[in-house]
């Protein structure tokens, strides 16, 4: 017999608990018990910026617990996470409110992260009560580290950068939190830039050598968020964005130290300078050894590695001198490719250029004849019009001078 539901009316009571309806093995029950801890003094780091006086705040708690919940499950939106707060009973059991308690505006959310979160750093705080708590637990072993970092898309579209020399900032533009923290930060690089110049003028030649590792200034610059960078890493659509630097501890994958940049590689490798010496000094960890990519392995931050803090790099070197696209090596210019032969009498190129392996020494002295330094290979792929430009102008020149 089929059965009917009857009876639209809602229930005017209702008896029941939040804690009964969440699954016990639910994500948020499980992490619960270490955001209590973790947030056990929360209130105590953040007491300094709060006034004394006034009607009673939202709970900082409240709105912390509502950042995770959003981390958690993907919800970037503020707006979108008190309306699921709002929804969804489980997000309601983590956050300790019952089915009448209100959920916070959003525009609150931007108010407490955008002045009193960020000026206390309770987040960094709150972030390093979890490493802790794992090294506690025994998770981070601090032997092996390893350092990478993702693109994240700015907000701020991609059609209307400009150059820097373009840029003419109104008043009403200077009075965004974001630009104005560009010029900040322009005024205090620019400050001191005069330091190290005069830093240079005093000591001698030392401080030119330094300046060749300094970081190119922009081409492109958004003029809503003028801090990201103009970006076409991990393959995507060239956009502004930020990159977000993670040092991993190798043992059981724990982040133990994060750092957001903009999305240059220049600032990456800075960052991870930065990561190490925080987690140093932050938790007493030094490793041993540290694995990267390949835009992490310039010379620079390799010796600082090895000379500096002793740790062993995992990083393939960034070396552009054996070249395979059609351009000459650094190699082909000393003759050190490989052990030189004697020319014979068809050979195009000069003694320096002449190796075993080089079959222009046997191709017929013509006006077709190519120079094999600028082939790839013996593939059938065709060469670059350029190359084989370039190639065809090289002159045929004897072994005797003339």
């Amino acid at each position: 017999m089929m059965g009917r539901k009857h009876g639209e009316q809602a229930s005017l009571f209702y008896e029941s608990r939040l804690d009964d309806m969440i699954p016990k093995g639910h994500l948020l029950r499980r992490i619960n018990v270490f955001v209590t801890s973790v947030l056990g003094d929360l209130h105590e780091q953040l007491g300094p910026f709060y006034s004394d006086i006034g009607r009673p705040s939202i709970d900082p708690g409240l709105l912390i617990r509502m950042l995770i919940i959003g981390y958690c499950f993907g919800i970037r939106s503020e707006r979108k996470l008190c309306e699921e707060v709002r929804l969804h009973l489980a997000y309601r059991w983590f956050c300790r409110l019952d089915l009448n308690d209100a959920v916070p505006h959003h525009s609150t959310f931007s108010e407490n992260r955008l002045n009193r979160f960020r000026e206390s750093d309770i987040l960094r705080h709150i972030f390093e009560r979890v490493v802790i708590a794992a090294m506690e637990m025994g998770l981070v072993k601090g032997e092996g580290f390893a350092v990478d970092a993702s693109v994240m898309e700015a907000n701020a579209s991609r059609y209307h950068g400009k150059a820097p020399d373009e840029l003419e900032w109104t008043e009403k533009q200077q009075r965004k939190r974001a630009v104005a923290e560009y010029l900040a930060a322009l005024e205090a690089e620019a400050v001191a830039d005069g330091d190290a110049q005069n830093d240079n003028e005093s000591g001698g030649p030392e401080g030119k050598r330094q300046r060749r590792y300094e970081r190119q200034p922009p081409k492109v610059i958004s003029p809503s968020d003028p801090q990201s960078a103009w970006t076409a890493k991990a393959n995507k659509r060239v956009q502004f964005g930020y990159g977000l630097n993670y040092l991993i501890d190798i043992e059981n994958a724990v982040i133990v130290d994060v750092e957001a940049t903009p999305a240059r590689t220049y600032d990456e490798v800075a960052a991870t300078q930065t990561m190490l010496d925080r987690a140093e000094e932050r938790f007493d960890l030094k490793p041993r050894r540290l694995a990267a990519d390949t835009a992490y392995g310039t010379g620079k931050f390799l010796g600082w590695l090895v000379k500096e803090k002793k740790i062993i790099p995992h990083i393939p070197v960034w070396e552009m001198s054996d070249r395979q696209d059609g351009i000459f090596s650094r190699s082909a210019g000393t003759g050190s490719a490989g052990p030189t032969s004697a020319p014979t009498e068809n050979c195009l190129r000069p003694v320096a250029l002449c190796t075993t392996d080089a079959p222009c020494c046997t191709a017929p002295r013509s006006g077709t004849a190519t120079c094999a330094q600028y082939e790839r290979s013996a593939a059938p792929r065709p060469m670059r019009a350029r190359s084989r430009a370039t190639c065809m102008r090289v002159p045929a020149i004897s072994h005797d001078g003339r």
